[in-house]
């Protein structure tokens, strides 16, 4: 049987997976017949590329997505648009849409890291702005200091009394 699944790459603690179609008496990452995307679970969204037409292709022949292969393909829309192929709708038409749903969340995914980049950018100066203040605080002056050591011995003496 052949299986649409994850071939696992990168270094050691630091992923990343290959989409590929392959025999499934074959090693997680051993032979395989074809490359149909990558999936980076690490980037922050995680990266999922995979050529739709390839899928759609290999769905149609017989080829059955493995658990993780299968939950990225339906939050891309692919399994839906392959169940619309079986139904009859044009090929041209569904990879026409999947074009477009591909490029507008690649552009939700730059926003998205745009958008993390400011809020990472305006902590520091945050961070920044901390610590220049608590540099240039003037020193308590004496009169303030005793008032506030006398402070807390009035209020230890009201725990005792009670």
């Amino acid at each position: 049987m052949v299986k649409i699944r994850l071939r696992r790459t990168g270094a050691k603690k630091q992923p990343s997976y290959r989409v590929v179609v392959a025999d499934s008496r074959t090693a997680r990452d051993g032979r395989f017949i074809e490359i149909v995307g990558h999936y980076n679970p690490r980037s922050e969204p995680s990266l999922v590329k995979i050529s739709e037409d390839r899928v759609l292709y290999w769905l149609s022949v017989g080829a059955q997505p493995t658990d993780p292969v299968n939950k990225l393909l339906k939050n891309l829309g692919t399994l839906d648009r392959f169940a619309r192929l079986k139904e009859g709708a044009d090929l041209e038409e569904l990879l026409a849409e999947a074009a477009t749903a591909h490029e507008k969340s690649e552009n939700e995914t730059k926003a998205q890291k745009a958008k993390t980049t400011t809020k990472a950018k305006a902590e520091e100066v945050v961070e920044e702005v901390t610590e220049e203040e608590a540099k240039t605080e003037d020193p308590i002056s004496a009169e303030e200091k005793e008032a506030e050591e006398a402070e807390p011995e009035e209020s230890s003496s009201e725990d005792d009394e009670n």
